[in-house]
């Protein structure tokens, strides 16, 4: 889910991180539309597992467990929309196609590895919270 960093209801956190920002329409509006992007449940794994590599769309799907051809090709189209990631189709017969990171999408690995490691570590944490919330809303 997508937060809208233009509405009123903003954690006084989102507001002073936007501050920092700049704060102005065009930086909300940027790291919106980034945030839409990268955040979503598919672009981080693909961009991870693009890291350093050209790799055939049906070795993505096997290395991404649980995507969808269907939402596997929508998220590439996504990203090379955005200039991620470029798709190069060989003339052969069968066709070839293979995704690989632009300069810019190589920009996000660190990032992509980063938030990955943070979830992977402190995801027992987070399971920990939600069950005492849980147990004190219940």
């Amino acid at each position: 889910m997508a937060i809208d960093v233009t509405s009123p209801a903003l954690p006084p956190q989102v507001t002073a991180g936007l501050e920092m920002c700049g704060g102005g329409d065009a930086d909300a509006l940027a790291i919106r539309e980034v945030l839409n992007r990268v955040g979503d449940k598919w672009s981080l794994l693909v961009i991870g597992t693009l890291r350093g590599q050209q790799v055939r769309f049906t070795e993505l799907r096997r290395r991404i467990p649980g995507v969808s051809q269907r939402m596997l090709t929508l998220t590439l189209r996504q990203l090379e929309r955005d200039g991620l990631v470029v798709r190069t189709a060989h003339a052969e017969v069968p066709p070839r196609v293979e995704y690989a990171l632009t300069d810019l999408g190589a920009t996000l690995v660190d990032v992509a590895i980063g938030l990955a490691s943070w979830a992977t570590a402190n995801y027992p944490e987070i399971q920990r919270s939600r069950e005492r919330f849980d147990a004190g809303t219940s």
